[in-house]
């Protein structure tokens, strides 16, 4: 799959992970967005379901065993060269998730991971979308609806 001037959105897979009261993020390591702090994830991979690529991407970068809880958000990041070419289109499947096991560590696409606490969430350098998403995921996570749950 090209990554690079794609012929098509490439669908990708983010966790809000929450434990307690902070919120899992990410270094990346590769573009787009590298040495930037976003939420964990990846590409889905031909032939696999979005909730299985969610756990392996998670797995890989973070080192951490997820339960899915529920989709916060779908978002395109959409990333353009000097002449307005798509340079990156992404199509992000944004989840809500809670630690089950494993030991944190930064791994695979990951430079550095960790726990941030959820109210300085503003006062990081992360886009906007990103601030957006882990807010809508805290309030479903506030809201204690079951009906949310991915089963």
């Amino acid at each position: 799959m090209r990554r690079l001037y794609p012929k098509a959105p490439i669908p990708a897979v983010a966790a809000v992970i929450f434990q307690g009261d902070q919120v899992l993020l990410v270094e990346r390591a590769k573009e787009p967005s590298k040495g930037q702090w976003t939420l964990p994830g990846g590409v889905i991979e031909v032939g696999e379901g979005h909730i299985a690529a969610l756990k392996r991407e998670i797995k890989e970068e973070t080192g951490l065993g997820i339960e899915v809880k529920s989709l916060v958000e779908v978002i395109d990041k959409i990333v353009l060269d000097s002449k307005g070419q798509v340079k990156y289109h992404y199509l992000i499947l944004d989840y809500w998730a809670e630690p089950e096991c494993g030991m944190l560590r930064p791994a695979s696409d990951a430079l550095s991971t960790r726990w941030i606490d959820i109210d300085w969430v503003k006062d990081i350098n992360l886009a906007q979308d990103t601030i957006d998403v882990i807010c809508k995921a805290r309030a479903m996570r506030k809201g204690g609806n079951d009906t949310y749950l991915i089963r």
